[in-house]
């Protein structure tokens, strides 16, 4: 049996490298535009890879994909992010886990990752073939026939599979070629997006700060829908980021905005507090400083450098004495530091930039990534409408996604 994985990256290796675990005897060929596999794989988690999470129990996992979780829900118990750990432990990628709950090689070189598979197709019966870009798949008969742009011959194969990403980083191959062949074989595309980005804000003053980061902010968004999320995030020269951010900018993936129409969000610095706890701790404070300037006092609670925003824009002198602040500019105060607000125009590429969107997943079998539209195709990865936040969530989709879909095709096999 002859098998086309396109695409060489997470998904269509771990496809490959599982069909040829559970069925030696299928020539499986594995297409990739690139000059070698799992580009996109070694420059995430800014070239350490962030391999999965670690954060074992499945339920909790799959709250991290605000599209797609209850469609991964077999595949992520089939492959779980400690199922994989022990994958690529066993095949030579000693892991460790942050206290965040990343996981990265030991190494924290993302080539160690993708070294796993090209050692294991140097000896099996997968033929890579890279530097060939698919530029047509259709059905011939009970088989698939693929048209590479690199070569003349049509590769005639009995299951194909679509793993090809969505259309981010398009600098690593990702350029939505899947959606065309998954459209002409009959599937339906849904709305695309990006996800995972940074935030550009009208508001020019972050750049004074740049850099100046927090553990742990609530940040709430107000397009069609109020979206928020809480965690860690910094201000850049342009805007926001950080985790915290390329989550929110999971949920308001295909919220329109620009300079004329921008995006409002707040940030509450203090999620931990209510707003009557923050201020009584602002008045102790003020009451022991006496004649002490206002803006020293005030950095015992938030850094130097926001002071030196926050008092400005509420029109509080530097040089106020902490006794002549009135309770309400330290109101005033409050209201801003558990509001900070901001107007969004525009969308900037994070560290996992990836596609909100993709394959319809009413038209593909969960439990083996089979397509119920056209027998013998498979999907697997992110060219499916399935994407996570931040934090090794969408490689673990991935891994997970193509493992169900190899041992799919090998039982069929």
């Amino acid at each position: 049996m002859r098998v086309a994985i396109i695409g060489g990256g997470a998904a269509g290796m771990m496809c490959a490298a599982t069909l040829q675990e559970m069925n030696s005897a299928t020539d499986i060929f594995l297409i990739e535009r690139n000059h070698s596999l799992g580009k996109k794989v070694i420059i995430s988690g800014g070239g350490r890879c962030n391999v999965t999470t670690g954060i074992h129990d499945v339920t909790t996992v799959l709250t991290n994909y605000p599209r797609g979780n209850k469609f991964l829900t077999s595949a992520m118990y089939g492959f779980p992010p400690e199922a994989v750990y022990a994958w690529f432990e066993m095949h030579g990628v000693p892991l460790k886990t942050q206290p965040d709950e990343r996981v990265f090689p030991v190494s924290d070189n993302g080539e160690d990752v993708v070294g796993v598979f090209e050692r294991l197709f140097e000896k099996s019966r997968v033929h890579v073939l890279v530097n060939h870009s698919a530029i047509s798949v259709k059905k011939n008969g009970k088989q698939f026939a693929i048209v590479c742009k690199s070569k003349q011959e049509v590769l005639l194969v009995d299951s194909v599979v679509i793993a090809t990403g969505g259309q981010a980083y398009r600098q690593t191959g990702s350029t939505g070629d899947g959606y065309a062949f998954a459209s002409e074989l009959g599937h339906t595309i849904t709305p695309l997006a990006p996800s995972l980005n940074a935030f550009f804000t009208k508001e020019q003053w972050p750049a004074d700060i740049s850099g100046l980061s927090f553990q742990d902010a609530l940040i709430t968004a107000f397009g069609k829908e109020q979206a928020h999320f809480r965690g860690p995030f910094l201000f850049t020269h342009k805007g926001i980021s950080g985790p915290a951010v390329f989550a929110l900018s999971a949920l308001t993936a295909f919220e329109f905005y620009d300079r004329e129409h921008p995006l409002r969000i707040v940030i509450n610095l203090f999620p931990q507090d209510s707003m009557e706890e923050l201020f009584r701790r602002l008045k102790e404070i003020i009451n022991h400083a006496g004649k002490k300037q206002f803006s020293t006092v005030l950095g015992k609670i938030i850094p130097k450098s926001l002071v030196m925003i926050a008092l400005p824009f509420l029109k509080i002198s530097l040089s106020r004495r902490a006794n002549g602040v009135s309770n309400v500019e330290l109101r005033c105060l409050v209201d801003w530091l558990m509001a900070i607000p901001l107007h969004v125009i525009q969308r900037g590429a994070g560290d996992e930039f990836v596609t909100a969107g993709g394959v319809d997943l009413s038209e593909v079998d969960p439990s083996t990534m089979q397509s119920k539209v056209c027998r013998n195709l498979y999907f697997a990865g992110e060219i499916l409408n399935v994407d996570g936040f931040t934090g090794g969530f969408n490689l673990q989709a991935s891994w997970a996604a193509g493992r169900a879909a190899g041992t799919a095709i090998g039982k069929y096999e």
